[in-house]
């Protein structure tokens, strides 16, 4: 527990909070530009097993936000990167790669397999499958998006708001895998910081959640707004979904 000696100091967190930790085991869905933050931020905390989705390969565009990944791991699987990284960063930590891509039937599968999921994909399509499967089997996700100089967070748990109760208009958007956006680093390292930030919460049992709460960012005003919404009786995906 050496390693952790700072966050055992925490009063709040202690060895019993570090155990909790060590003990976790959250799925990553994307190796991006949030994968990047939030799974290295998971690695210093300390949890256990960290799995990691993802079916692209390591391109020189991804290198101006997605620090997890360097010049050498170009063509490279991403999964296959951040397996190397975060071995080379702490050995201690169990890194389960998935070389594949998530869809509306492989999702509950392997949302099973883990304790809490993190959404770090680019792409409303795949969010709205992983918000989906959550409200199917009852796992906690944490929703995180980033656009430009804007981000956002949301907690969806069992009987909260899903992302479809957020933003309905989108639910029924078409498969766009493959449109790019643009975005700068410290945007992506703010929303990943705050997405676990949040998984830290939900683990050790500590603080207040972003449950049936969007957290808006803007990076070029520097300044956070909370939007509260509640669960839609007549949402789209949840309110159809047993």
């Amino acid at each position: 527990m050496g390693r952790y000696e700072r966050n055992i100091l925490i009063s709040k967190i202690g060895k019993e909070g570090q155990e909790k930790l060590s003990c976790s085991r959250v799925l990553v869905c994307g190796a991006g530009g949030l994968g990047s933050g939030v799974i290295l931020n998971l690695a210093s905390l300390g949890v256990g097993c960290i799995g990691v989705l993802d079916n692209d390969k390591v391109e020189l565009s991804n290198l101006n936000r997605q620090y997890i990944h360097k010049m050498a791991n170009l063509g490279q699987d991403k999964v296959q990167s951040v397996l190397n990284a975060v071995r080379e960063y702490n050995p201690d930590i169990e890194v389960v790669p998935y070389k594949t891509r998530l869809d509306k039937k492989n999702a509950v599968e392997y949302f099973l397999k883990y304790d809490l999921i993190i959404d770090c994909f680019d792409n409303y399509y795949s969010k709205f499958v992983l918000s989906d499967t959550a409200v199917k089997t009852g796992k906690t996700l944490i929703h995180g998006g980033v656009e430009e100089f804007l981000g956002q967070v949301c907690v969806i748990k069992n009987n909260s708001a899903c992302l479809a109760c957020f933003v309905p208009e989108l639910y029924n958007c078409s498969e766009n895998i493959g449109i790019k956006r643009g975005i700068i680093s410290p945007v992506v390292s703010t929303i990943a910081s705050i997405q676990a930030m949040e998984a830290f919460k939900i683990i050790t049992g500590l603080g207040n959640v972003l449950e049936n709460t969007l957290l808006i960012y803007n990076g070029l005003n520097q300044e956070f707004r909370k939007m509260y919404i509640q669960k839609n009786a007549n949402c789209p995906s949840c309110s159809k979904i047993s």
